[in-house]
């Protein structure tokens, strides 16, 4: 039986969405037989282990990140049996299962919510619950405790006539927050990890893991209907939390990775420094907001480059000198597609379009910097956002939230749906394109959720082993990080590539004589980069990968020529 990767910075990380991946029995639902059956896929492409999103049974109101059962599996995606068999065969092929740990909340349909609207004051305990700002006893909710908003929308508090109370969800409101202060609920999520760890799992993402350690004081948020996970990230016992999580279940030492909300360098170096034992790897979402008007979501605006550039430069560095690791990643099931996000719109389908090339630089970009990359399903084809025409196609209810907070702002329909199809969660979350027959070879039932138009020519048969394509980069990016030291272990360094290339992240790599200099433009007009802030001499260097057949460089003047959305790696040994 394969060994699993456990150099992790050698190794490759694939997301899977459960519910879109693959359909197995019709009824339009991805399920475990279905991951099990595109194991030899997976296995092709050189990955290492195998993310799997919550699959746990749920109400699906926030698509199954609202657990009501942590150590079983919803009938709706297969059996015990089915996760057992999917472990084992994924273990003979050298990949390990990952878990998404939903740890900072549960559902209101949970047993322990269940227990405590019943009025077992053990399971209230295991809740955030307050009085109402005004009130006068438990039959007067008053006012929410404080004004924090939740991510959905509306407040972070929900009134229960049953409880006399208020109850905490920094999430939808039917995802009340668990109360980490309380032994008893350390206690149980223990026993969750231990349970899985012992089913054979190999690894774990935790779902805003750094939101779990409450403030001591629950104080407003300056401003009127203020969003409050900024004041509750990081909080005061976050990091005993998580080393006493990590050493009781058993789990040091194992492929992890921490989802991290309004983050800081600082604390994230903390999470991942290895003399800590708590994570291995974290993600930050700072580079995915450089598209946020004013830092607002829903907002749009151009990619700012610049901006994203620096924000590259300063955790790649920061965190290798704080002894920590980045988790490398555009796509997720909570975002849009980077693809189209960052300039992929035109000649879909087709080599040498901006979506090739700009599908390639985003590869390039990440899989080459220090640290674990993440590929989320779909992205090694060139998976584009939905492009929905109307409300009723999307299924989330942050979308659903956020297109009735524009609508009430002034905005038409029209200017509503625009925004949501850029910004909507459900771009991540479409069928995985197969083929070009119906519905993509997703089901052979009618999808859950809808497609883009564009599956047709966007899908693994048509890219697979095909020489140029997409998914072929892909797998050479796998395999380059394997086998060069440069990559999985090298420095980083962020270089200067010149005031003639403004949308151009430059970086190089070096271990023991051998050094890597990165240059990915996401530019749509061609530029000049200057390559004097760099160690690599371009006389000396040969190029080790690019997305272009040749490259525009001049030793003698120390530039390169890159055109619209060239990336390439040059390589001195």
């Amino acid at each position: 039986m394969p060994e699993l990767e456990r150099d992790f910075r050698k190794a490759v990380v694939y997301q899977v969405y459960v519910k879109s991946f693959c359909d197995t029995n019709g009824d339009g639902l991805g399920d475990l037989p279905g991951i099990t059956s595109k194991l030899d896929y997976l296995k092709h492409l050189g990955i290492d282990y195998l993310w799997l999103t919550p699959f746990y049974p749920s109400p699906q109101r926030d698509n199954g990140y609202d657990v009501s059962d942590y150590c079983a599996v919803d009938p709706t995606y297969g059996t015990m049996a089915d996760f057992e068999e999917l472990v084992a065969q994924a273990r003979k092929r050298g990949i390990g299962i990952m878990l998404d740990m939903v740890l900072c909340h549960t559902s209101v349909k949970h047993e322990w919510f269940r227990r405590a609207l019943m009025g077992e004051e053990r399971y209230r305990n295991y809740y955030i619950l307050r009085d109402g700002r005004g009130s006068t006893g438990p039959d007067d909710p008053g006012e929410p405790p404080t004004n924090w908003q939740c991510v959905f929308g509306g407040s972070a508090w929900e009134w229960v006539p049953r409880l006399g109370k208020w109850y905490l969800h920094l999430h939808d409101r039917s995802q009340p927050d668990l109360d980490w202060r309380n032994p008893e609920v350390r206690d149980e999520l223990v026993n969750v990890v231990r349970f899985w760890r012992e089913k054979g799992v190999s690894g774990f993402r935790f779902d805003v893991v750094n939101l779990i350690s409450k403030p001591e004081v629950f104080e407003d948020v300056p401003g009127s209907g203020s969003a409050c996970r900024s004041l509750v990230a990081d909080g005061p016992h976050v990091h005993e939390f998580l080393k006493e999580l990590v050493e009781r279940s058993g789990i040091d030492g194992m492929m992890t990775v921490g989802e991290m909300a309004s983050t800081n360098l600082k604390n994230c170096v903390r999470y991942t420094n290895p003399a800590e034992h708590e994570l291995g790897q974290v993600f930050n979402f700072h580079h995915l907001k450089v598209d946020y008007k004013d830092g607002n979501k829903w907002a749009l605006q151009e990619p700012d480059i610049a901006k994203m550039r620096a924000i590259f430069s300063t955790w790649q560095e920061g965190m290798q000198m704080g002894g920590g690791t980045n988790a490398l990643f555009w796509c997720n099931h909570d975002q849009p597609r980077a693809i189209t996000r960052f300039g992929g719109r035109e000649r879909v389908g087709e080599l040498g379009g901006s979506w090739e090339k700009v599908g390639k630089t985003l590869a390039l970009c990440t899989h080459l910097m220090q640290g674990v990359p993440y590929i989320f399903q779909g992205e090694e084809i060139g998976t584009t956002n939905a492009g929905f025409t109307a409300i009723d196609q999307f299924r989330d209810v942050e979308t659903f939230n956020n297109y009735r907070t524009l609508l009430s702002e002034g905005k038409t329909e029209a200017e509503a749906l625009t925004i949501v199809n850029e910004r909507s969660r459900d771009n991540g979350r479409t069928p995985m394109q197969w083929t070009a027959e119906k519905n993509a070879g997703f089901t052979t039932g009618k999808p859950w959720i809808g497609l883009p138009d564009n599956y047709d020519r966007v899908n693994v048969e048509a890219e697979i082993d095909k020489p140029g394509t997409l998914w072929s980069f892909y797998r050479e990016l796998i395999a380059l990080r394997k086998e060069h030291e440069v990559i999985s272990h090298g420095t980083v360094r962020f270089v200067d590539a010149g005031p003639a290339a403004p949308k151009v992240v430059a970086y190089e790599r070096g271990v023991a004589g051998e050094h890597l200099l990165v240059l990915c433009s996401f530019d749509g007009a061609p530029c000049r980069v200057s390559c004097e802030d760099s160690v690599v001499d371009l006389a000396r260097s040969e190029v080790l990968v690019g997305n272009y057949d040749d490259v525009q460089a001049d030793a003698a003047s120390d530039t390169v020529t890159l055109r619209p959305y060239e990336s390439v790696a040059f390589i001195q040994r």
